[in-house]
């Protein structure tokens, strides 16, 4: 069944006006659902035209700077949809060509890994295109009511929410999420020259996996891995662009006692890949790791809260060194919006006084009572960007 994606209604009101469309987000997230869904829609007044780049005779076709090449292929269309189109070498410049002497050919370019991950779009597409992010399912998108939510809310905190994995039994979900993790996450990764060595990465995600809701130190992951710190960096930004994890600095302006931006915790985009990752889908009043599930639940719904809004926030957690706290930080419109989060009810927090003193914020507990306050989008926005 198919769900309505937040994403698609901001992508359908930024079509034909000079811009390139990029929609990127990790594998099985429902992309090519989406821009399909897209096509559809314009199949009755616009030439369409849907082609994966994971396809070798459509890379060929694609893959040329030679404009007279590109302008036979691309002209007789008014919708393109490129697919996996990090597949592609220099696209960047692909869609710069299309962009600058193609106009009446609106593309949609979409990606499982960032395009500028060997480089790929980089300066040519400056000021051509508009950006958009498609994670697994938000709270908002899956159509249920407070009730349903919260009958479901231990089934999200298990197997997340992948499109092929919500709604599942335990066993169907659990084994849709393994065979993600055997058969398509690390595809980007693997495939790229120099990442060979698989069970380091995996190695690396299961350390982080178990690390979820603590600072992430690359000194201590070097070492217990035996790699170098270089390695460790090479692999989390590699993994971060494969949009498999997100790293959250520490917010730090202007007391001196506050953790240096340096420091970083990492989450996982999805909670059920965390889950699958370290085989662990017991129920959430066996596991010891049930703090750490509801804090990387909680954040990355408030991230696909605000990119759903198009609402461009700049994301932290704080820290002093004498053991303040505050789990997330999301910077926009001149505030600092701070969350606790507890999955208990009966936990009570306060804001830190120093926090409160320094800087202008807004501050909230999010448990299991309250969360659908606050991770539900609101959908009377207006549309944009």
């Amino acid at each position: 069944m198919f769900k309505q994606r937040e994403v698609e209604k901001h992508i359908e009101a930024n079509l034909f006006k000079d811009k390139v469309i990029l929609l990127f987000g990790a594998r099985r997230t429902g992309k090519t659902t989406l821009v399909q869904r897209i096509l559809d829609n314009h199949s009755s007044d616009k030439k369409i035209k849907y082609w994966s780049c994971e396809d070798f005779e459509i890379r060929k076709l694609v893959e040329t700077t030679n404009f007279e090449s590109l302008r036979k292929t691309f002209s007789p269309y008014d919708l393109v949809v490129l697919d996996e189109a990090q597949s592609v070498e220099n696209i960047g410049l692909v869609l710069k060509i299309i962009h600058d002497h193609i106009p009446k050919t609106q593309v949609i370019a979409t990606g499982s890994s960032s395009f500028d991950l060997l480089n790929k779009v980089g300066e040519p597409l400056v000021g051509r295109s508009r950006t958009y992010n498609l994670y697994p399912f938000s709270l908002s998108e899956l159509g249920m009511d407070f009730i349903q939510l919260n009958s479901n809310l231990e089934h999200f905190l298990r197997f997340g929410f992948y499109p092929t994995v919500v709604g599942k039994s335990e066993k169907e979900a659990s084994e849709e999420l393994i065979e993600i993790k055997n058969g398509y996450l690390y595809k980007d990764i693997l495939a790229i020259e120099g990442i060979k060595n698989s069970k380091i990465l995996i190695n690396l995600l299961i350390a982080l996996a178990l690390q979820i809701g603590s600072e992430v130190s690359y000194n201590e992951l070097a070492s217990n891995l035996c790699i170098s710190v270089t390695t460790v960096q090479k692999y989390i930004d590699l993994l971060e662009k494969c949009f498999i994890i997100f790293v959250l600095p520490a917010f730090s302006r202007n007391l001196r006692k506050e953790v240096g931006s340096k420091s970083r915790k990492i989450y996982f985009c999805d909670i059920g890949i965390r889950n699958a990752i370290i085989s662990s889908f017991v129920k959430t009043d066996m596991r010891a790791d049930v703090g750490g599930l509801w804090e990387n639940f909680c954040i990355v719904e408030l991230m696909k809260k605000a990119s759903n809004a198009r609402n461009f926030s700049n994301n932290y957690f704080w820290r002093t060194y004498d053991q303040q706290e505050i789990d997330f930080i999301q910077e926009y419109d001149g505030l600092l919006h701070a969350f606790e989060f507890k999955y208990s009810s009966k936990q009570k927090v306060k804001i830190p006084k120093i926090f409160a003193e320094t800087y202008p914020n807004e501050f909230n507990c999010i448990n299991r009572e309250n969360f659908q306050n606050y991770l539900l989008s609101d959908t009377s926005g207006d549309v944009g960007g």
